[in-house]
């Protein structure tokens, strides 16, 4: 056996795969060369530092709880980034509905002309809609930013955002007055009401 066979054959010996056959004739190697014998030992010796170790490492007391104390703090937006991606028809529902109240408050505070559905007869002076004497207005009418005088008849529901249901003398009126509406009245003036109008309109819609 040559040098090149015994150390090839060692690697073998030391893992517990060499036949006895091959462990005898390393063996008779190892007893006539001197340098073989040298290199088997200090195999050996690593072998028995590497699987013998007489301790294991563990972590100190306290040591996880440390590292993740240390740890970096999640920044706020990072938190409400992934609660939204975690949450997606919520957040969905609510962008949408932001944006509506948006637009209907940008309008609330930008229109303030007078406007009326488009119902003939009707007579607008300045902020007053009239509707006159022997005139019986069809469909539901709307009147935004001004009052409602109403001296004929309409037939159906009366909506008065942002104004007075008042008579021919500009006194508000009390509830008989409204006999003259075959519908149902309501007057919106508060920007809440006015924009849960709106957006019932838009949905609807």
């Amino acid at each position: 056996m040559n040098c090149e066979e015994s150390l090839a054959l060692m690697h073998l010996y030391l893992d517990g795969d060499a036949s006895e056959e091959e462990a005898q004739q390393l063996r008779e190697h190892l007893k006539t060369c001197p340098d073989c014998n040298q290199h088997y030992r200090e195999l050996k010796q690593t072998e028995s530092l590497l699987s013998g170790a007489a301790y294991e490492l563990s972590a100190p007391a306290g040591f996880t709880a440390s590292v993740m104390a240390n740890l970096p703090k999640e920044k706020k937006r990072a938190g409400y980034m992934r609660w939204f991606r975690t949450h997606p028809v919520i957040t969905a529902a609510a962008v949408f509905f932001l944006f509506m109240f948006t637009s209907v408050l940008s309008a609330w505070n930008s229109d303030s002309s007078v406007s009326v559905s488009k119902q003939e007869g009707l007579i607008v002076e300045n902020d007053l809609v009239i509707v006159p004497e022997g005139v019986t207005v069809k469909g539901d009418l709307v009147v935004e930013n001004g009052d409602l005088d109403i001296r004929g008849q309409v037939d159906g529901d009366v909506t008065i955002i942002n104004g007075d249901l008042v008579e021919d003398s500009g006194a508000n009126v009390n509830m008989a007055s409204v006999d003259n509406i075959s519908g149902e009245y309501q007057e919106i003036d508060r920007i809440f009401g006015w924009a849960w109008y709106h957006i019932k309109e838009l949905v609807t819609f």
